[in-house]
């Protein structure tokens, strides 16, 4: 969601000039991109949206990210930004990966199709070629599909689905392979105040994630629904919107999490499991070229190479002029070197 956050200023009771000023929070470390998409085909609009990150353990370099087009379908892309691949898929929004138990890369995304009734594309990644297909669209429930997480897979080999639903609420779908189509079931799992968007799910401590973007970051235990506002917008770790969230672990409960600023272009960084506020940092500084007004962002440890020998930090980049919305590619060893050199 855009939204710049700016406020007229009224001197003596008379409105002087209809000046605006952009809300600043704390200030963040930069640090430059490494690499980048080709731009998403729907230009000249509001278009590239999130991004979820497969890692090639066997040959990291040829690991790959999914991202939306959120008024056209997914791509997929390689780690040097080229299209491998597209799939059309109508108004996808939010989108998140898992590998299963079988091998295979299950990709979902919430479908903002029908504005009263939320549906879930799935979707398999063929990891050699590069390609999606689509293996089925389930129902979420009612209201507009918005945010996209998934859980974890059980023992009977059924996955779990979040989507942070336009109107506050999140459903929770659990889905099997049932012959050659999918089962579903659906229920509310929980909601918050306001409009939410951005989720991540954290296997280690069945927690979930998730962003109600005027108000802050809400952290829910899964087995019982119950969530606590763990990290409130206060206009200097994060300015609204709340966007994107990202997890990289460490150890049983420990590691960071990482949230879109949106508001004045930054990333905020907590830790776990305290929730702790470490530090802000922003993608720029390079021939590249900055992230601004960031909805959707991927991190995943490991190496993924020489350019990402901690983790690969990806940020969808709402302006990015002359060509349309892309994603940039950040080292996350890069980015935590940084944060503790401040």
């Amino acid at each position: 969601m855009r939204n710049f956050h700016r406020f007229s200023l009224v001197a003596l009771g008379l409105v002087a000039a209809c000046a605006t000023i952009q809300i600043e929070g704390d200030p963040a470390v930069e640090v430059g991109a490494v690499a980048q998409t080709e731009p998403v085909g729907t230009a000249d609009e509001d278009a590239a949206d999130d991004p979820a990150i497969w890692r090639n353990a066997a040959d990291p370099s040829a690991s790959l990210i999914v991202a939306t087009d959120k008024k056209a379908g997914l791509y997929v892309y390689g780690l040097d930004g080229s299209v491998r691949s597209f799939l059309g898929g109508g108004l996808l929004n939010n989108v998140d990966l898992i590998e299963l138990a079988d091998g295979t890369i299950l990709v979902g995304a919430s479908d903002r199709g029908d504005p009263a009734n939320a549906k879930i594309l799935l979707a398999s990644l063929d990891t050699r070629s590069g390609t999606l297909s689509e293996l089925a669209r389930v129902d979420a429930g009612p209201g507009e599909a918005y945010g996209f997480c998934i859980g974890e897979q059980a023992n009977d080999g059924s996955v779990t689905l979040f989507s942070p639903i336009k109107d506050g609420r999140i459903a929770r779908n659990t889905v099997r392979r049932d012959g050659d189509g999918w089962s579903n079931a659906t229920e509310t799992f929980s909601s918050v105040p306001s409009q939410p968007e951005g989720c991540v799910y954290d296997s280690r401590t069945n927690r979930l994630y998730v962003g109600e973007e005027m108000a802050g970051i809400w952290r829910f235990d899964v087995a019982s629904g119950v969530g606590d506002l763990v990290a409130a917008v206060d206009n200097r770790m994060i300015v609204a919107d709340v966007e994107g969230l990202a997890l990289a672990p460490d150890g049983e409960d420990g590691g960071y999490l990482v949230a879109s600023s949106q508001g004045d272009n930054a990333y905020a960084v907590f830790s776990l499991p305290d929730m702790r506020a470490v530090g802000r940092f922003r993608i720029g500084g390079n021939a590249i070229g900055a992230t601004e007004e960031t909805d959707g962002i991927a991190l995943h440890l490991g190496s993924f190479g020489a350019s990402y020998p901690g983790g690969l930090f990806v940020a969808q980049d709402g302006i990015n002029p002359p060509a349309a919305q892309n994603f940039k590619l950040a080292s996350w060893e890069a980015i935590l070197s940084a944060l503790e050199a401040r």
